[in-house]
């Protein structure tokens, strides 16, 4: 089961990054010079889709985008990748998900999105995947498009029994409703800060952040903490595992790498745990390199990674 082909639904956005390198993020109101721009496809959902298609999967996308440059690139890309783009739109009453992004010499960095396109992504355009959320071996999104289209799918998703995985970011307040159909929620430390009130800084904090999401009605919780791993925690079990120490490159699509993923871990029937461990070894080689969607690793660069960490 773990070599079968998975089948993916990723519900999400798209933007197109806007990248500055410099050697740090500047404070409010100061104007720094920077170093290298770069202009590349980007957007939880999108990065989350292509990370899942790299490794494999067959993804489909349900999203939108603008009908101009940004999103017509963004499209193309999307099928260079190998994504099934059957359920993605252009619309021309909005402009293309944008998101402006400073990357510091530790591999930090500070993003602002304007969210155009993706804020017009409906319930209705979920609806039209619908047959196959109900065939996927997983179904992922985040909250970069509208909660009530997110809600439609982990409904759609949760009824089929299929997995539904949520990427809560940027984070704001869930209903019980929703978070009660997540089989799995990857929250970072700030966004757990944001859905349970818990300051997020070190493995304990983490822990009482996911029981309080469990005490939510969330099933699994993993708790993504950058350089220093991730808390795994459900009803039975809660495990701290340590990231692995690379060169930190570009930390901008670490966690989409991590979700994407794992649900693809998860729908070629892995354990949530052997899913979550395959997931961080995918997070590590995408932070070695510049870029969004282009950091996304190959399964063949992974397996070659895993055997040299062996």
């Amino acid at each position: 089961m773990k070599d079968a082909i998975a089948q993916i639904v990723v519900v999400g956005s798209s933007n197109m990054d806007l990248v500055v390198r410099s050697s740090r993020i500047p404070v409010p109101g100061e104007t720094i010079l920077g170093g290298d721009f770069l202009m590349v496809p980007g957007g939880k959902g999108a990065n989350q889709a292509v990370a899942a298609a790299k490794l494999g999967a067959r993804v489909h996308f349900v999203a939108r985008l603008g009908n101009d440059l940004f999103g017509r690139k963004s499209l193309d890309n999307f099928r260079l990748e190998g994504l099934d783009t059957t359920y993605v739109a252009l619309t021309s009453d909005a402009p293309s998900g944008v998101a402006l992004i400073t990357v510091d010499g530790t591999g930090n960095n500070a993003i602002v999105v304007a969210p155009g396109a993706n804020a017009r992504l409906s319930p209705e355009d979920v609806r039209r995947a619908e047959a196959q959320i109900r065939a996927a071996g997983a179904v992922v999104a985040q909250l970069e498009v509208p909660v009530t289209t997110v809600h439609c799918a982990a409904e759609i998703a949760y009824e089929a029994g299929v997995p539904f995985v949520l990427n809560p970011a940027p984070a704001q307040p869930l209903s019980p409703a929703l978070l009660s159909m997540v089989a799995v929620l990857t929250p970072n430390e700030s966004e757990a800060q944001i859905l349970t009130g818990v300051a997020v800084v070190d493995e304990g904090s983490a822990r009482k952040a996911a029981r309080k999401l469990l005490s939510d009605g969330v099933r699994t919780v993993i708790v993504t903490m950058g350089s220093k791993g991730f808390l795994l925690a459900d009803e039975n079990t809660m495990e701290f595992v340590p990231a692995i120490k690379v060169k930190t490159v570009d930390a901008t699509a670490a966690g989409d790498a991590f979700t994407g993923s794992l649900a693809v871990g998860l729908a070629q029937g892995r354990s949530l745990r052997e899913a979550a461990l395959f997931a961080n070894h995918v997070a590590a080689v995408s932070v070695t390199r510049l870029g969004a969607q282009p950091s996304m690793p190959t399964r063949r660069e992974v397996e070659e990674f895993v055997a040299l960490d062996a």
